[in-house]
């Protein structure tokens, strides 16, 4: 090797790092003996920071930009400035390249069900999931809490941790939350930002940040979905009765587009033995007998009220338990309530059926008494 190109080999030197993988968090730049050279070029680009190792211990943290190494405040040893040691310099120093990009579409769920009380169908269990993004916000923190002397370290080895954060804190968040099952839809926007507010100490403690964590859906149990869709197949079906008196006429209807089917005999001799029961016990006037009356309606269901005060949700509430709070004052005819099915917040005199909550109350006695 000619002398020109052992000085070149020397005096030039580039530190840099083009990430393809999209899923690596740190790289370490290999060099034989970890030796950097003096007046070496270090690049920084975007959405990377680099992080100066000597001797051992984190020396200095690079953003973005061109570097020169060779000034003497440089926590680097480089063998230009060691000629009695024939270019081989006793310090040693690594440049670990750390992507400060953010890690999207990560996933998260709960492995078992979240048991809460539902104010309307009791004891219920959850399972919920979403999505979550990470960012690396202190490289020097992640890299000397999390990474150590890994020379390539993936969201992989990081993302299971986070996970188990999450779900933790979305069980908690979810059993606490008192939000009814039928409008936990409407505030996972609201029940994500808990989350993450929940365990950003915990992540700034590994030098990360949860940029954004959503809950893309909340789940019954299969019985119980099943259950629901029955009961709401019945709201929408609504007299049953007449339902069944259509269902069996359209069946009819069938059968007799093939009379000589057994379906069909059945159904004509089920009708004919009908016909003669009604011929031989006729009801007055020679009318068919009054049907049955129908049975009575199923009792209302009682609504649950949510309380605005203060800036905060409270509830829910029962009527009587309203009641209660009017006689000892915490709400008033101006206080804001919300039940289900109610078109936004309403004042409590405004709604008809708490406004007679304060008409109950004795008037003041007369004067002189």
């Amino acid at each position: 090797m000619s002398i020109l190109d052992f000085l070149s080999g020397q005096f030039i030197d580039v530190i840099e790092w083009t990430d393809d993988t999209r899923d690596t968090l740190v790289y370490r730049f290999e060099r034989h003996g970890h030796e950097i050279k003096y007046g070496a070029k270090l690049t920084v680009r975007e959405g990377q920071a680099a992080v100066f190792i000597h001797e051992g211990q984190l020396a200095d943290v690079f953003m973005p930009g061109l570097y020169m190494l060779e000034t003497n405040n440089m926590p680097v040893m480089t063998t230009l400035q060691h000629w009695d040691h024939g270019f081989k310099s006793p310090f040693k120093s690594e440049i670990y390249f750390v992507s400060t990009t953010r890690m999207t579409d990560l996933k998260w769920g709960t492995k078992n069900p979240i048991t809460l009380r539902d104010p309307e169908f009791g004891p219920v269990r959850l399972r919920a999931f979403g999505t979550y993004t990470i960012k690396v916000a202190d490289p020097g923190r992640f890299l000397t809490e999390i990474v150590g002397t890994d020379g390539e370290f993936t969201r992989d080895e990081i993302q299971y941790q986070i996970r188990n954060m999450i779900v933790q804190s979305a069980s908690r968040s979810l059993a606490s939350s008192r939000i009814p099952v039928l409008d936990m839809a409407a505030n996972t926007d609201d029940l994500g930002k808990i989350v993450a507010d929940q365990i950003s100490a915990t992540t700034a403690e590994y030098g990360l940040i949860v940029p954004e964590l959503y809950i893309e859906n909340i789940s019954l149990p299969p019985a119980v979905e099943e259950a629901l869709d029955k009961r709401t197949s019945m709201g929408v079906l609504g007299d049953l009765h007449k339902y069944q008196q259509y269902a069996t006429a359209e069946a009819m209807q069938d059968a007799a587009k093939t009379p000589n089917s057994g379906m069909g005999a059945g159904l004509g001799m089920g009708m004919g033995m009908g016909m003669a029961q009604q011929m031989a016990n006729p009801g007055p006037w020679g009318a068919a007998p009054a049907q049955a009356p129908a049975a009575p309606p199923p009792p209302p269901v009682e609504h649950v009220w949510h309380v605005a005060e203060g800036g905060q949700t409270k509830g829910p509430f029962s009527k009587a338990r309203l009641g209660r709070m009017v006689t000892d004052g915490e709400i008033t005819r101006e206080t804001y309530v919300w039940t289900q099915g109610q078109d936004g917040w309403k004042k409590a005199d405004d709604v008809d059926e708490l406004a007679q909550l304060f008409t109950v109350m004795p008037p003041p006695p007369p004067p002189g008494i």
